[in-house]
């Protein structure tokens, strides 16, 4: 499968739509399960907060992904995504009810590079807050 961006309707500056997801506390459940990851910083708020975090946190590659699913949502095709990195600056707070966290991905095309792609630099956010810094996806387009 190709990307459906092509390279000829992309410049330096073309912003990716902005992504908006939710994480609840049955989400990392379901996550924890996926991924094998259990540690308790992820369902347990004493200990969380024992551990000097602001409450329970949702996974780091959890958040990580939905950053991911924003790029291969534009891009049209999950395999057109080639690098991708990330630094966690801020760790996303779910809290215990039933409208939990909001993570909200932007984008936007940073440089053109060889071989028919291109840099996209995220901007991830949670509850006003970049959680995600010097987040970067190449792209074949």
């Amino acid at each position: 499968m190709a990307a459906v961006v092509r390279l000829a309707d992309v410049e330096v500056g073309t912003e990716l739509p902005v992504q908006s997801s939710t994480v609840t506390r049955a989400d990392l459940v379901r996550y924890a399960g996926a991924s094998g990851d259990f540690n308790v910083i992820h369902w347990n708020e004493r200990v969380a907060t024992e551990v000097g975090l602001p409450g329970v946190i949702a996974h780091g590659m959890l958040t990580a992904g939905l950053a991911a699913r924003a790029v291969t949502a534009w891009a049209g095709d999950p395999g057109a995504l080639v690098e991708y990195s990330v630094r966690f600056s801020r760790p996303v707070v779910v809290p215990d009810d039933a409208l939990g966290a909001e993570v909200v991905v932007a984008g936007r095309v940073a440089a053109l590079l060889d071989d028919d792609r291109v840099r996209v630099d995220l901007t991830v956010t949670s509850g006003g807050e970049k959680v995600l810094s010097l987040a970067r996806a190449v792209v074949q387009l």
